[in-house]
């Protein structure tokens, strides 16, 4: 399924604007600049001209799929884009996309979906030739510039990005997971140990007060125990 692409120079976000076009059906569209870019939980996603990638789709909702492995298997499918030799990019529980740079853990883009009817809308933002300085950030973010990762426009990544978005119910496996078993982790309300990526998408954590399975709601801020 070939979607086809709305291209626009500035647009509050393209998430919103999916949402406000509805009788636009199943297309993409992608921004140069986004003035309102959010990403999870209401954070503000700095999405400049020139930077990043600031793309969204509206395309029929998977059957038989959790929601959240939904979102894994777009950004998986995404990350096999940007980084098509394998090299680099990963996962982060529970939908961002990261890599080790310097034995550190960055964030390079995150995603959101959201199902309206039968339809599903998915957002990306992808850092491509700049990253926002966050100092306060356990995970701080990072380019793909930076990560030694050349691509080409916009455009092509997402037109070639919606097209593997199409088929969502095929199983993508990322470079890496993080975090892996073993991993001592920690977020708002809670620390753990990771004991597994469950197969509907949820976290399997072992804490003091007993076995949680964490669902991509529960959580802000995670990061690596010390």
């Amino acid at each position: 399924m070939t979607l086809p692409l709305i291209h626009l120079a500035e647009v509050d976000s393209t998430q919103a604007f999916l949402r406000r076009n509805p009788h636009l059906g199943f297309c993409a569209v992608l921004a140069d600049c986004q003035t309102e870019g959010r990403g999870r939980q209401g954070n503000r996603w700095e999405s400049a001209a020139g930077a990043g990638l600031w793309l969204s789709a509206m395309l029929p909702a998977p059957s038989g799929v959790a929601p959240g492995v939904v979102l894994q298997r777009a950004m998986t499918a995404a990350a096999s884009v940007l980084d098509p030799e394998g090299e680099a990019l990963g996962l982060k529980w529970p939908n961002d996309l990261v890599a080790w740079k310097a034995s550190r853990l960055v964030k390079v883009g995150g995603i959101l979906g959201e199902q309206i009817g039968g339809r599903l809308i998915l957002g990306l933002g992808v850092n491509l030739a700049k990253a926002p300085d966050l100092p306060d950030r356990s995970i701080p973010p990072a380019c793909l510039a930076e990560l030694g990762l050349s691509h080409p426009s916009s455009r092509s990544l997402a037109t070639h990005i919606t097209q593997l978005w199409s088929n969502l119910a095929q199983d993508l496996q990322p470079l890496f997971r993080w975090p892996e078993t073993g991993v001592f982790i920690h977020w708002e309300d809670g620390q753990g140990t990771c004991l597994g990526w469950e197969p509907d998408g949820r976290l399997k954590v072992a804490t003091a007060e007993g076995i949680r399975r964490l669902s991509a709601g529960e959580i802000s801020g995670m990061g690596q125990g010390t």
